[in-house]
């Protein structure tokens, strides 16, 4: 059997996305179990909101 653009470049989707995919699991599994759970805490602080003199200065070039 003969291949073909088609055919072929459909073999090369699968196999790039199976590598993706791949590629992804490998990243998954390598990170910290408690890297995930570190902004959680920092949010459970409760800081909220601050003005800064940046925030001040961007509010100030958005008036009319």
């Amino acid at each position: 059997m003969k291949t073909t653009k088609s055919t072929s470049r459909r073999n090369f989707l699968v196999a790039a996305s199976a590598g993706s995919a791949g590629a992804v699991a490998a990243v998954a599994t390598l990170r910290k179990p408690g890297a995930a759970a570190l902004p959680a805490a920092e949010a459970a602080k409760g800081d909220g909101y601050r003005v800064s003199e940046h925030i001040l200065k961007y509010y100030s070039t958005t008036e009319l």
